[in-house]
C-alpha cells in the first residue's frame, strides 16, 4: 500500500514539474497576434516613402506590444476586409480608426477608447477675421458630402447665418479654401491636423466638437487577454507621455506658437536607379520642342531641377497626354507630368504631388476686336474651346446666361485658325497657353480677366512610388523657397519660350529651314515602320492565305479565326492593347517601336491573307484539276501552276495595302511614336504655324505615296 502511495506521489510530482516547465517556457516565448488594419486612412494608418505602414494606430499598437511583451503580425486589409477578417477569425483583432458604436458592440468587444475624434473648423493660415462660429455670418463654409461635419453645418446654418458648400474629398476643401472659394472648412480634426503637418496652409479655430471615440476591437467573446493587454499598454503609454508624443507626431494645429519646421530640404532615398517620367509632347509652355529639337518647358525644367536636388535619375518619354496616362496606369512609366489638373475623378487612379501650378482659363479674341470686352458682349457670338477641357465646362455652364453658342475643336492651333478665319468670334483656353500664343506673335487679345482654374500636379499610379511624390514635393518646396521656381515660370510665361528661334518661322521658307531635320526624321520613322511591318505582314499573310485556300478544313478554320479577330479590332484599339494591355499579361514592357511594328504587322497580315486567298481563287479551278489529273501533287501544282498566276493578280492589291500601311502609321502617334504626323504636331505646338506645317507634311506624304505607286506599276509590268 505504501509502495502504491509512493508511486502515485512520484507521478504527481513529475506531472507538476512538467506543467511548471512547459508553462514557464510558454510564458517565456512572446505570443504573436494577427491584427487587421486599414490601407489608407492617414494619419491613423498609411504607407510612408519606404513602403512601410505607419500612423497613429500603427505606432500605438507597436508601442503597446513592446510594453506588454507580445508580437504583432500586421495585415493591412482595408477597413471592410479587416472587419470581415475579425468576424471570420482570420485575424485576432483590428485597429483602423474604428468608431465605437452600439451597433458594432453587438459583434465586437472594444478596448478603452484610444482616441477621441471630433469635428473642427479650419481657416486659411493667417486669417484673423474668423475666431468663432459667430464670425461665420455671411461667410461660405465647406465640408465633405455625407460626413458628420456636413450634418453639423446643416444643423447650425440658420443659427450662425453662413452658406454651405459641399465637396467630395479633402482635396476639394483645401483647394476651395486656398483660392478663396470658401472662408472656412469643417472636417475631422485629426484629418485637418495631419494636413497641416504635411504642409497645408491651414490653422484650426475654436474648440473641437465632440465626436466618436476610436477603439481596438476583437470578435465578441474572443481574445479577452488581448483586450486586457491593449488596455494595460494604453494606460502605461498615457501615463509616460509616449501617447501624446505619438499623436503630436502626426497631428498639428497650425498655430503660430508651434515650433517652426526646418527650412532645409529633406533628402529622400530613391528606390530605383532611374524613374521613367511620361509627358505630353505638344503642350506649350509646359512641354514642347524648341527650335533645336530639344524638349523644354515648365514641366520639363521643374522635374529636371528637382531630380538634381534630390539626386535621382530620370528618363523622359514625351508620348502625348492620353498615352502618358495609360503608360502610368499600365506600369510602363513611373510618373507623369503634363499640365495635369488634379480632379476628384483622377485621384481615384493617381496619387498627386503638392500642386506645382495654379492654372486658369481666359477668353481671347482676334487682335483689334473692340466689340467684345465682357462676357455680356458674347451674346449671339460663337466661342471656341477644346473638347473635354475646363474651358469647355465653363462655357457650357454659362451658355444660357450669356447667350453664346459653342464650337468644339481638338487642338489649340485649331482654335487659332478658326479665330483667324472668322469661324468663331472668341476662344477660351488655359491662360498660360494663350500667353504663349501671344508671345509667338499670334494676333490675340485678352479683354476679359481670367477665371481661376484647377491646379496642376505631378502624378504616380495609386499606391505606387510614394518616394517619388515625396522627392518631388521636397524639391518643389526648395525651388519655391530659393526663388528658382519663379524664375522657371517667368522664363516661359513671360517670354513664351526658353530660346530664341534661329529663323523666323512665320514664312514657309523659314519654317522648312528651321525644321527640315525633324521632318526628315519623322519621315524616316514612317518609312521604317511601313517597310519592316509590311515585310513581316507579307510572310504572315501569305501563310494564312495559303491556309485559307488549303483543302484541310482545320487550316481553313484557323485562317478564318485569325482574319476575323484581327480585322474585327480597330487599329488604334489593337495598338493600345499591345502597348498598354499586353505587358500586364506578359509581365514585361514592350518597346514602343516594337509595339508599333507588331500592330501594323498583325493588321496588314489579315488583309494580305484575304488578298492571297482571293488571288488563288481567281485562277480557274480547272487548272488545278488538270494538273492533278496529270499526276502532280497539290503542293507542286500550287508552286508551279497556281501561285505564279495568282501573284500577278495580287500585285496591285499588295501595292494598295502597302500604301494603306504607310497611312496607318499616323495612328501610332497615339502610343507615343514620333512618326511624320506626330513630328508635325510637335512643330505646330511650338511655332503655332499649323497651315504651313500640315501643308508641307501633306506634300511629303503625296510625293512618297505617288513615287511608291509609280514604282509598283513598273514592277507590275515587268512581272506580267
Amino acid at each position: 500500500m505504501k509502495r502504491k502511495h509512493f508511486l502515485l506521489s512520484f507521478m504527481v510530482m513529475i506531472a507538476s514539474l512538467l506543467t511548471f516547465t512547459l508553462g514557464h517556457s510558454a510564458q517565456a516565448e512572446e505570443k504573436t497576434y494577427t491584427i487587421g488594419t486599414d490601407l489608407t486612412f492617414a494619419p491613423f494608418e498609411f504607407q510612408d516613402s519606404k513602403g512601410e505602414y505607419v500612423g497613429i494606430d500603427i505606432d500605438l499598437l507597436n508601442a503597446i506590444a513592446e510594453d506588454q511583451e507580445f508580437k504583432v503580425d500586421l495585415k493591412p486589409l482595408g477597413f471592410d476586409s479587416a472587419i470581415q477578417a475579425v468576424q471570420s477569425s482570420q485575424v485576432d483583432g483590428m485597429i483602423a480608426g474604428m468608431s465605437i458604436t452600439d451597433e458594432r458592440k453587438k459583434s465586437f468587444d472594444f478596448s478603452e477608447p484610444y482616441f477621441d475624434s471630433g469635428l473642427q473648423m479650419a481657416v486659411k493660415k493667417g486669417n484673423t477675421d474668423i475666431k468663432n462660429y459667430e464670425d461665420l455670418k455671411g461667410k461660405t463654409v465647406a465640408a465633405k458630402v455625407g460626413t458628420e461635419s456636413a450634418t453639423f453645418l446643416e444643423k447650425n446654418q440658420e443659427k450662425y447665418g453662413y452658406t454651405i458648400k459641399n465637396f467630395d474629398d479633402a482635396t476639394g476643401l483645401y483647394q476651395a479654401l486656398d483660392n478663396g472659394e470658401t472662408d472656412a472648412i469643417f472636417d475631422d480634426y485629426p484629418v485637418l491636423g495631419y494636413a497641416i503637418t504635411n504642409g497645408q496652409k491651414l490653422q484650426l479655430v475654436g474648440e473641437k466638437e465632440t465626436g466618436s471615440s476610436y477603439g481596438f476591437a476583437v470578435k465578441k467573446g474572443q481574445n479577452k487577454e488581448l483586450l486586457e493587454k491593449f488596455n494595460a499598454g494604453l494606460k502605461e503609454l498615457k501615463s509616460s507621455g509616449k501617447y501624446d508624443e505619438i499623436v503630436s507626431k502626426y497631428i498639428s494645429t497650425g498655430t503660430e506658437d508651434e515650433q517652426e519646421t526646418s527650412s532645409d530640404m529633406k533628402q529622400i532615398q530613391p528606390l530605383k536607379d532611374t524613374y521613367v517620367i511620361a509627358s505630353d509632347s505638344t503642350f506649350a509652355p509646359f512641354e514642347f520642342q524648341n527650335s533645336d529639337g530639344e524638349y523644354v518647358g515648365i514641366d520639363v525644367d521643374l522635374v529636371k531641377r528637382i531630380a538634381e536636388l534630390q539626386n535621382f535619375n530620370i528618363e523622359f518619354k514625351f508620348i502625348g497626354f492620353s498615352s502618358a496616362v495609360q503608360a502610368v496606369e499600365s506600369g510602363q512609366a513611373d510618373a507623369m507630368i503634363a499640365g495635369m489638373t488634379i480632379t476628384d475623378e483622377r485621384e481615384k487612379s493617381f496619387d498627386f504631388s503638392t500642386p506645382y501650378f495654379n492654372s486658369g482659363i481666359q477668353i481671347a479674341v482676334k487682335k483689334g476686336n473692340d466689340s467684345i470686352k465682357s462676357y455680356e458682349d458674347l451674346d449671339g457670338k460663337k466661342v471656341g474651346a477644346k473638347i473635354g477641357t475646363e474651358s469647355a465646362d465653363f462655357l457650357e455652364a454659362n451658355k444660357a446666361k450669356y447667350g453664346y453658342s459653342i464650337k468644339y475643336l481638338d487642338t489649340t492651333d485649331a482654335l487659332y485658325s478658326a479665330l483667324e478665319i472668322g469661324e468663331i468670334d472668341a476662344m477660351m483656353d488655359d491662360y498660360p497657353v494663350i500667353g504663349y500664343g501671344i508671345a509667338q506673335n499670334q494676333p490675340l487679345e485678352t479683354p476679359i480677366p481670367r477665371e481661376e482654374g484647377g491646379k496642376y500636379g505631378f502624378a504616380v499610379k495609386k499606391g505606387k512610388n510614394p518616394e517619388l511624390i515625396e522627392m518631388f514635393n521636397e524639391g518643389l518646396a526648395e525651388l519655391k523657397r530659393t526663388g528658382e521656381y519663379d524664375e522657371i515660370i517667368g522664363k516661359y510665361i513671360k517670354d513664351g519660350s526658353s530660346t530664341e528661334n534661329k529663323v523666323d518661322e512665320s514664312t514657309l521658307l523659314g519654317m522648312i529651314q528651321n525644321n527640315w531635320k525633324r521632318l526628315l526624321s519623322g519621315l524616316w520613322m514612317t518609312i521604317q515602320l511601313t517597310l519592316i511591318s509590311f515585310i513581316l505582314a507579307l510572310i504572315v499573310g501569305v501563310i494564312f492565305g495559303l491556309f485559307s485556300a488549303s483543302p484541310s478544313k482545320t487550316l481553313r478554320v484557323i485562317s478564318t479565326i485569325y482574319v476575323d479577330i484581327i480585322r474585327g479590332i480597330p487599329l488604334m484599339v489593337l495598338a493600345f492593347f499591345i502597348y498598354f494591355g499586353l505587358p500586364g499579361v506578359l509581365g514585361f514592357n514592350i518597346p514602343v517601336f516594337l509595339a508599333g511594328i507588331i500592330t501594323l504587322t498583325l493588321n496588314a497580315s489579315a488583309y494580305i491573307s484575304e488578298i492571297v486567298r482571293g488571288g488563288i481563287n481567281a485562277v480557274p479551278v480547272g487548272q488545278m484539276e488538270a494538273s492533278r489529273s496529270l499526276g502532280l501533287s497539290y503542293n507542286r501544282t500550287m508552286q508551279k501552276i497556281i501561285l505564279p498566276q495568282a501573284i500577278k493578280i495580287m500585285i496591285p492589291s499588295f501595292v494598295n495595302q502597302f500604301v494603306i500601311s504607310l497611312k496607318d502609321t499616323t495612328i501610332l502617334s497615339a502610343i507615343g511614336l514620333i512618326e511624320l504626323l506626330q513630328t508635325g504636331k510637335i512643330i505646330v505646338a511650338r511655332n503655332l504655324q499649323s497651315t504651313m506645317v500640315y501643308f508641307v507634311i501633306a506634300m511629303m506624304y503625296l510625293i512618297l505615296i505617288t513615287a511608291l505607286t509609280k514604282l509598283a506599276k513598273v514592277l507590275e509590268k515587268r512581272v506580267k
